[in-house]
């Protein structure tokens, strides 16, 4: 699978990359993704929910009236969460919300949404660069150039790069990782993901284990 490689100017350098079948070219696992992305998206969660249950609550402890001939439910604290200012019943506490995947099944989840991009032609190839200095307007000038200043992109680095990641990350639209760090939720949220020519071969290589 052959794809034309950009230059930072947009124009085509006349080179080809060559994708693997084995990684951009395989029938998506949907069912991977949806656990992939499950997973990062829960990893995200603080899990620091917490209500005040009854024995948290500030208030007397007698029993607030006789135990039968009310005509009424018995009732033997005023903190209880039927009352108000009671405790909550059944309330959030705090709780860590990750869960474990196993690698194959994670990889297989990356591969199966670069696939999706490549079938969607929603992946350019762009020879590496860099900035000699940390300015926002550069990296606005690439993305103009590649005619994605109005889309959400992922540039994927074979290394990291202070200049360029620092110069993006005023760009909401815009996020800069190493391949190492490609994830499925980032490449599936992106509509556009361009990978550097540096980075191929680190992608191909983690993902054909």
């Amino acid at each position: 699978m052959e794809v034309a490689v950009l230059d930072i100017n947009g124009k085509d350098t006349g080179r080809k990359a060559d994708l693997s079948k084995d990684v951009f070219a395989i029938e998506p696992n949907n069912h991977a993704v949806y656990l992939d992305v499950k997973q990062y998206l829960a990893n995200q969660r603080q899990g620091t929910h917490k209500s005040k249950e009854r024995a948290e609550i500030s208030g007397s402890t007698r029993k607030i009236k006789k135990q039968k001939g009310t005509g009424t439910a018995r009732a033997g604290s005023i903190k209880s969460g039927v009352f108000k200012g009671g405790g909550r019943m059944f309330g959030p506490r705090p709780r860590n919300y990750s869960f474990k995947l196993n690698k194959n099944l994670k990889r297989l989840a990356r591969k199966s949404a670069l696939s999706i991009k490549a079938g969607e032609q929603s992946i350019t190839i762009l020879e590496d660069f860099n900035f000699d200095t940390v300015k926002t307007k550069n990296f606005t000038a690439v993305l103009k150039a590649l005619n994605l200043e109005n889309k959400k992109t992922l540039f994927v680095l074979g290394a990291s790069n202070n200049n360029v990641y620092l110069s993006s990350r005023n760009l909401k639209g815009s996020d800069v990782i190493t391949a190492s760090e490609l994830s499925t939720y980032k490449i599936l949220n992106a509509n556009q993901v361009v990978l550097l020519e540096g980075a191929l071969a680190g992608i191909e290589t983690n993902l054909s284990k």
